[in-house]
């Protein structure tokens, strides 16, 4: 197993509503929970850090194409900026908010619940969509001498991208563990893209193999 020191398992909104059957299912998002576990409970070195984060908007969050009467997928320009509108998902204390109920909560040392303002989405585990309202993920890693992340969970193409790269903008040495993803890759094509980027920034793509 590579060297864990001072590192952090990142495990991106593994919740109900984007597993198969929710109101935003990516395609496999159940797919990832045993090996993401074997992540979190490895028989050797354990990462220093595991941080869960969770959508937990309210209802009518300005995300959600109903609050605009219209339909999900379709954009809007909503504060000056164009927005992707989603089908209502992770609604505050529904059941689609939980995490899958096989992953192993327990075992995690912090949970971020993001997209809680009414008038603003957050993919990022480490800004909201403004790009300067911190959720505290940063100064908590930094707190705990973390130098490396690695990432895992739903949708590889949309909140592990945002997520991936604020990160290695706050100087984390970053990894993406690929087999340990899902994307939605709506327009198709769009996930190897995202993928693109994230090797451009000098983000780290891997498997769950570099952990053996």
């Amino acid at each position: 197993m590579n060297n864990l020191e001072n590192s952090a398992l990142l495990v991106v909104d593994l919740q109900v509503d984007f597993c198969p059957h929710g109101a935003l299912a990516v395609n496999g998002g159940d797919e990832i929970v045993d090996g993401i576990n074997n992540l979190i409970s490895p028989p050797g070195k354990q990462f220093e850090k595991i941080v869960l984060t969770a959508d937990w908007h309210p209802p009518s969050h300005i995300s959600f194409a109903s609050t605009h009467n219209l339909e999900p997928f379709s954009t809007k320009k909503v504060f000056g900026m164009d927005v992707t509108l989603w089908p209502d998902h992770c609604v505050e204390g529904s059941f689609g908010a939980e995490f899958h109920s096989d992953l192993k909560v327990e075992k995690s040392d912090l949970v971020i619940r993001k997209g809680k303002n009414l008038e603003m989405d957050s993919y990022s585990a480490f800004f909201e969509n403004d790009g300067t309202t911190p959720t505290g993920l940063k100064g908590y890693l930094t707190d705990h001498g973390i130098q490396k992340v690695y990432l895992c969970g739903l949708a590889f193409d949309w909140c592990v991208f945002f997520s991936a790269m604020d990160s290695i903008k706050h100087g984390f040495e970053t990894y993406v563990i690929m087999d340990l993803t899902r994307s939605i890759d709506a327009p198709a094509g769009y996930a190897l893209e995202k993928e693109a980027e994230m090797k451009q920034a000098g983000i780290n793509i891997i498997d769950s193999s570099y952990f053996k």
